[in-house]
């Protein structure tokens, strides 16, 4: 098997113990972790190999982020280390109940949004590869990583490998061009990026924000989804950008910030044909309903991973099976406190199979 490579952001995370607030909690955390980062994480993790691309500066932080990731099997070769630029944080506070979760971004000047595509050395980057992951949320650091990112997705085309990114459209972040707004630039940047892409996984707000593209009157805040209008969200990015060979998006239904359904619908464009995981015994579409999240941070994350995977292992591969796999990998997650899915193929092909009792394994 081929490496999957993942290029973007990793962070030192420092989340409030519990469901405590932040501004309650006098000690914080220290995780390691990023959309990309997690994504390599779950492919080691099922038995795949990935390597992750970044650019982090010269200090003992930086050491236990590369520890972290090396931990569960990352290839971390060609990470940049470098003597300007600082290592990114975020701060969470876990909700419940009624009370969502709060993301704090402390990421201005990080080594990767100052350091230049031209710093990367793609062709070594790609040669045993053949697969390349990013993010939307990298180039909305800077410009800078904006750029590094089309180069990245540019390189992998030239190379052959297939790309896929998450649009992961996060508000808060865009804001390095004083002429657009956050949705404007997000739109401007990533429609440049988009034409390089072979597969688009989002979710539906993500379509709207990045795209455009917008499932009717569905409102995901509502907690009930009209998941017979996301086809047409699909052949609409599709139509956009032909290059796209498949759409997958998430189907998120927040019941509260405790109780989520969750399931997901893939779009294969060659077939015209769209997919749904997970189904009920009679074919139909029936998402999980976890109704204890314990984290869920990085559950997109770990279905990007999961379909990845799949996409690349054949027994999975077939767009059904490789779907029920994103999806069920990606519900375990929810049980998994950090950003990582530290879910084995085992335990998500026990899931697919209907084992969701939850019962000791002896």
């Amino acid at each position: 098997m081929k490496k999957v490579v993942t290029f973007g952001e990793i962070m030192g995370r420092l989340a409030a113990p519990s469901n405590m607030r932040l501004r309650q909690s006098r000690n914080l955390d220290v995780t390691y972790a990023g959309a990309e980062a997690s994504v390599a994480a779950s492919i080691c993790n099922f038995g795949g190999k990935a390597r992750y691309v970044t650019a982090l500066p010269k200090h003992s932080l930086a050491e236990a982020t590369m520890d972290a990731i090396r931990s569960v099997g990352i290839d971390t070769d060609y990470i940049l280390r470098t003597d300007v630029g600082r290592l990114g944080l975020y701060f969470l506070e876990t909700g419940a109940n009624q009370r969502p979760s709060n993301v704090i971004y402390d990421r201005a000047d990080s080594a990767i949004a100052i350091t230049q595509a031209s710093d990367y050395d793609w062709d070594a980057i790609f040669k045993d590869a053949q697969w390349l992951h990013l993010s939307g949320i990298t180039p909305a650091l800077s410009k800078i990583a904006a750029e590094a990112t089309l180069v990245a997705a540019q390189k992998a085309k030239e190379a052959g490998i297939t790309v896929s990114i998450d649009l992961n459209f996060r508000g808060k972040l865009w804001n390095w061009d004083a002429n657009f707004s956050s949705k404007m630039l997000a739109q401007k940047t990533m429609r440049e990026i988009l034409p390089f892409i072979d597969v688009v996984i989002g979710n539906e707000e993500d379509c709207h924000d990045v795209l455009g593209i917008q499932a009717g009157k569905t409102d995901v805040h509502s907690g009930d989804l009209d998941t017979s209008r996301y086809p047409d969200v699909a052949r609409q990015v599709v139509q956009q950008f032909p290059n796209v060979q498949k759409v997958a998006i998430t189907l998120r239904e927040s019941i509260s910030a405790s109780h989520n359904n969750w399931g997901a619908m893939l779009f294969d464009a060659v077939s015209n044909t769209p997919f749904f995981a997970p189904l009920d015994e009679k074919g139909n579409y029936n998402p999980y309903q976890i109704k204890n999240i314990v984290d869920r941070v990085g559950g997109g994350d770990s279905f990007a991973g999961g379909l990845i995977f799949a996409s690349i292992t054949p027994e999975l591969s077939n767009s059904q099976t490789a779907l029920n796999y994103a999806i069920a990998a990606s519900c375990l997650k929810h049980s998994i406190k950090g950003d990582f899915n530290y879910s084995t193929r085992a335990e998500v092909e026990r899931l697919m199979s209907g084992n969701a009792s939850g019962r000791v394994v002896r």
